[in-house]
């Protein structure tokens, strides 16, 4: 190679190695824009229609809330919610025997944990539908198995009635929307539930998907920021 090639060679090779990075950062941006912030909407029903509203709007004394409940933890201690008094929470549904959804659920709900693992304002509790089956020990096990953490992450256990009723009129998470169900319909969903400290209903996420796992988070942080 001579000279000649050697200079015209090298700006070609610098030039390629900043295409490169300015892809590179591009993918990144790109993945961070994904992440959206912007003020939370409050909802009230099975179609999730937002509602925005400011935090001292004079609607919200009157706006849909979890009802009260008293459920039993994988540490057998009573949980209701007091426990959940003054919290910023994110809710589900699962079954420790499920073969299906529910282990990347659980998963992707241990990412939420770890991220908020040092925040007392922020809790998760997740509701057996096989509450017959699921016992407080069962549900220690799986615990243990899965890396849930005592007082931060709520396995819950109880009444089947009260438990069905909690998914499906007080957090709304199926969406058969129209359809009646009884105690006798299975509740098997993957979605998500974020609930302010009051108890409003903020955000619904798709549990199996990674990107809406992050956007929750996002969304916890944003209403951290609310009085």
């Amino acid at each position: 190679m001579n000279s000649k090639t050697k200079i015209f060679n090298t700006p070609i090779k610098v030039y390629v190695l900043l295409c490169l990075s300015y892809l590179i950062m591009a993918c990144g941006q790109k993945d961070e824009a994904a992440i959206e912030t912007y003020p939370l909407p409050y909802y009230n029903q099975a179609t999730f229609t937002p509602h925005w509203m400011s935090e001292d709007d004079s609607r919200l004394d009157s706006f849909h809330q979890i009802s009260p409940f008293q459920l039993i933890n994988q540490d057998g201690e009573k949980i209701d919610e007091d426990t959940f008094k003054d919290k910023i929470y994110v809710a589900d549904f699962f079954f420790t025997a499920c073969p299906g959804i529910c282990p990347k659920m659980t998963a992707n709900m241990a990412v939420v944990q770890d991220s908020f693992i040092h925040d007392d304002e922020v809790l998760i509790i997740s509701h057996s539908v096989t509450p017959s089956r699921d016992s407080v020990s069962i549900l220690k096990t799986y615990a243990e198995e899965k890396g849930v953490v005592s007082n931060k992450w709520h396995l819950v256990t109880g009444e089947k009635e009260l438990i069905y009723k909690l998914g499906r009129q007080d957090y709304f998470v199926e969406e058969d929307l129209g359809l009646q169900k009884d105690i006798n319909d299975f509740l098997h969903t993957e979605n998500f539930v974020l609930v302010d400290k009051n108890k409003h209903i903020r955000g619904i996420y798709n549990g199996l998907n990674k990107t809406s796992t992050q956007q929750l988070i996002a969304d916890i942080k944003t209403l951290k920021l609310e009085q």
